[in-house]
């Protein structure tokens, strides 16, 4: 059996996510009152209480979403269970990293806290939309943004499964695209909790200072457990640039059906989803 630990990302936070786990596991507990030391910032209550609007700005909702991830992985830990690859959505392929050793804890949390910030302080002034298009071609889904680019930038972000493209951009634009996909013959195009140009190339001045912070970071490749790349879905490898990779992570498509692939390629057989929703588990059987 080869086992895969799949992290989640922004989009997949709720009100309240976390608490039940908080109350039964001394060691979710113990990781929350870590980050709470750490970062300064009050993570039980933006996770356990909200209100929504807090908690789905960007700069909560990754700390939240990431504290959440590393809590479930030392219930895993105390049990025993653990990975041979690793593999996030955006956000959560710092989850990936840290879970696998290549970025120590303090350091994860505190580059993730300085990300959520950059990101959110950097996105360029606009009104932007992100929507999830179902059971329509990947070439339809691209077509379709080169055809409204007129009304608005507009850009696919995230492959996430076959028939299943994240597009991202200013609102008109979107809601323009969102409409010729269902008379294509979309299922359903459904708009996310998270908004702003992310995975494009609007976020290059976000990339750029994300790099700055990142180049203070010690990240080590680690052998013994892979690491899937968002950027091509490709496996890191000791001769990668992880600071450099990461950086253009926040303004290149995420490549998670790929990244899917890459898995099944490896020997995967079990797919464990760490994270406040489930998510992962519909991406897989659609691959």
């Amino acid at each position: 059996m080869k086992t895969a630990f799949l992290f989640p990302g922004q989009g997949s936070q709720f009100v309240g996510m976390g608490k039940d786990l908080y109350e039964e596991y001394d060691e979710v507990k113990k990781i929350y009152d870590k980050v709470e030391e750490v970062l300064g910032i009050d993570i039980k209550k933006i996770s356990f209480e909200g209100p929504e609007e807090e908690l789905n700005q960007t700069k909560n909702t990754q700390i939240a979403i990431l504290t959440m991830s590393l809590a479930i992985l030392e219930v895993l830990k105390k049990n025993s269970i653990k990975a041979d690859v690793t593999a996030g959505l955006s956000l959560g392929e710092y989850s990936a990293l840290i879970s696998a050793g290549y970025i120590s804890f303090e350091d994860g949390i505190q580059i993730v806290k300085k990300r959520g910030e950059i990101m959110q302080n950097n996105i360029p002034e606009g009104d932007w939309l992100m929507a999830g298009v179902l059971a329509l071609p990947d070439k339809d889904v691209e077509d379709i943004c080169k055809e409204v680019s007129s009304t608005g930038f507009i850009a696919p972000t995230n492959y996430n499964t076959p028939g299943e493209v994240v597009i991202s951009g200013e609102k008109n634009a979107v809601k323009e695209a969102s409409e010729k996909a269902m008379m294509k013959g979309a299922k359903k195009v459904a708009e996310l909790k998270t908004a702003g140009p992310f995975h494009t190339e609007k976020m290059k001045e976000a990339s750029i200072k994300l790099k700055a912070e990142l180049d203070k970071v010690n990240i080590k490749y680690n052998k013994e457990v892979q690491v899937i790349k968002n950027i091509d879905g490709t496996a890191y490898t000791d001769k990668d640039n992880i600071q450099e990779i990461l950086a253009k992570h926040i303004m290149h498509s995420v490549r998670f059906k790929d990244s899917i692939t890459t898995m099944l390629d490896l020997g995967i057989d079990t797919f464990v989803e760490i994270g406040p929703r489930k998510i992962f588990i519909k991406l897989c059987k659609k691959s």
